[in-house]
């Protein structure tokens, strides 16, 4: 079966529109601050980051915190509990996405790699499937 070729309104290929900058605000208060720490490493992360619109996720860790509702930036959840990294995805323009899923609640939700993000848990993400695989790994090599 012949694969389409992936449009976006008005006709371009490839990439869809660029993402829009959003006010997010980051403290208790409701004050913008610069940067915020990490809830899985403790690290100072800046809010400023390379690829996206906002940044979601620790670039070191890539832990982040249940704080998102339903559009990403938004801030509108109360859950407040610790994402974790689950695994990768990768979309269909080669853009790759963290999907998270929170400690506290289950939901599970997906975050587009940063620029700086630290390649090494992103390959140890995108290779934990090879090291403890479902199926035996002599099945995966008489495909």
């Amino acid at each position: 079966m012949p694969r389409r070729a992936s449009t976006t309104k008005g006709g371009r290929r490839g990439g869809g529109r660029p993402q829009r900058r959003k006010d997010v605000l980051h403290g208790r208060g409701g004050e913008r601050g610069d940067a915020f720490r990490c809830v899985g490493c403790r690290l100072d992360v800046p809010l400023i980051a390379p690829g996206t619109a906002h940044r979601n996720h620790c670039p070191h860790c890539l832990a982040s915190l249940h704080v998102d509702g339903r559009t990403p930036g938004d801030r509108a959840s109360r859950c407040r509990g610790r994402m974790d990294p689950l695994s990768l995805s990768v979309r269909a323009d080669g853009e790759w996405l963290v999907i998270h899923q929170c400690g506290a609640c289950g939901e599970l939700s997906a975050n587009r790699i940063a620029g700086d993000d630290n390649p090494l848990p992103l390959l140890r993400l995108a290779t934990r499937p090879l090291t403890a695989p479902p199926t035996p790994l002599r099945a995966l090599l008489s495909l």
